[in-house]
């Protein structure tokens, strides 16, 4: 990431995510098992995250060459993770990540991943 911005410092070990597809509906669901994030990296401290952990991400050289100028990172490790029948959410704008509050959680937020009795 170039800037802090979501979802940096906002998803935290224990957390569900919901997984949607671009313009579609949330289709998967797990759980944050762990959360590791990095700031003020400099182009040496990237180079030691991915000795650190590319046998988990599986990062090719394209990639990591396009986040060299990045100030800040994310790593999440996920547990439980399970497709779901597709449900829509409405929100079709571009963002990558939205945090889902009670006020505006979609049913979403619900045990069931969105499926009520």
């Amino acid at each position: 990431m170039r800037t802090k911005h979501t979802p940096f410092e906002q998803v935290s070990s224990g957390d569900k995510l919901l997984f949607k597809l671009s313009g579609g509906p949330v289709c998967a669901t797990a759980t944050a098992a762990a959360v590791k994030t990095f700031g003020n990296l400099s182009t040496m401290e990237i180079f030691r995250i991915k000795d650190q952990y590319n046998h988990n991400l599986s990062g090719n050289e394209v990639y990591l060459q396009s986040k060299m100028d990045c100030k800040f990172g994310l790593l999440i490790w996920l547990s439980d993770v399970r497709a779901i029948e597709p449900v829509e959410t409405g929100i079709k704008d571009r963002r990558g990540w939205v945090v889902l509050t009670e006020k505006e959680h979609f049913s979403l937020l619900n045990e069931d991943g969105g499926k009520t009795s």
